[in-house]
C-alpha cells in the first residue's frame, strides 16, 4: 500500500498549519505526494463546503476555487465517487456508524487499499477490526 488518503479534518489541518499533525506525518504525506499517490475523498469537498457554510471554516476565496488550488499545490488527487464507492458505502462489512462522509472516505480508502490519516475515534475501531487502514495523523 502506498496511496495516502487524507480525513478532511486533517486536509483542513495540513493547510491552516495546525500542530496536530506530526511531523513524521507531515513526512508521510509529503512523500506520498511527491510519488503522485497522496488523496482525499470526492465527499471531502462536500464536507468543506458545509463547514465554510456553517462558518465553522474561513476560506479566502470560492470552495470549488479552493479545493482546486489546494490539490495543485499540494499534489492531492480528488478521488471521484465511482458507482462502485457509492454502493459499497452502504454495504461495508462489520458494525460502522451511519455518518454518510465517514462511510465514503472509508470506502474510498478500503476501494484503493490506501492509508487513511484521520484522527476519528471510530475510524480507528474500525480499522482495528481489520477493515479498513488507518493512522493517527498525530
Amino acid at each position: 500500500m502506498s496511496f495516502v488518503l487524507l480525513d478532511t479534518h486533517v486536509l483542513v489541518w495540513l493547510i491552516q498549519g495546525v500542530d496536530r499533525l506530526s511531523p513524521a506525518k507531515r513526512e508521510r504525506i509529503q512523500q506520498a505526494a511527491n510519488r503522485d499517490e497522496l488523496g482525499v475523498a470526492a465527499i471531502t469537498p462536500w464536507e468543506i463546503a458545509i463547514l465554510t457554510a456553517k462558518g465553522r471554516l474561513a476560506l479566502p476565496m470560492d470552495v470549488g476555487e479552493w479545493i482546486n488550488a489546494t490539490a495543485h499545490r499540494l499534489g492531492i488527487t480528488v478521488v471521484p465517487l465511482s458507482p462502485e464507492i457509492s454502493v459499497a458505502s452502504n454495504r461495508l462489512p462489520g458494525d460502522f456508524h451511519a455518518d454518510p462522509a465517514d462511510r465514503m472516505i472509508v470506502v474510498t480508502a478500503r476501494h484503493l487499499n490506501a492509508l487513511l490519516v484521520t484522527e476519528v475515534h471510530t475510524i480507528f475501531t474500525y480499522a482495528q477490526a481489520g477493515y479498513v487502514q488507518a493512522v493517527s495523523a498525530s
